[in-house]
């Protein structure tokens, strides 16, 4: 599977769990560790652990290897790692504290406000 489909993916995912906020950082030829990131925030613990929970059962549904997923229990920032999209999922009062997007400024940024 292509690395965009597994984006798009994770994208819909976390949307259909009115994910806030939603960006994606291409980071191909920035970072050895992903070519993509997927950035959004729940407003609380129970949205952040069912927008984890969709994105890992849309990813177990297309066979997509998810090599790691944290912080389920505490919902405060999850992530998931599916084979070249890394997907942070933060509680709103984490995602300004941590500021990811703001490391990889020279990353690509695109917003899915009006994608889906």
């Amino acid at each position: 599977m292509q690395v965009e489909q597994i984006l798009d993916i994770a994208i819909k995912a976390v949307e259909s769990k009115k994910a806030e906020e939603v960006i994606s950082l291409n980071l191909e030829g920035i970072h050895d560790m992903a070519d993509y990131f997927v950035i959004c925030h729940g407003n609380n613990e129970r949205q952040v652990q069912a927008i984890g929970r969709a994105v890992k059962e849309a990813a177990d549904k297309e066979g997509i290897n998810v090599s790691v997923f944290e912080g389920l229990n505490e919902a405060r920032w999850i992530l998931l790692d599916l084979s070249g999209v890394i997907v942070h999922i933060f509680h709103k009062d984490e995602r300004g504290y941590y500021n990811i997007e703001k490391l990889y400024r020279d990353a690509p940024m695109k917003t899915y406000e009006e994608a889906y």
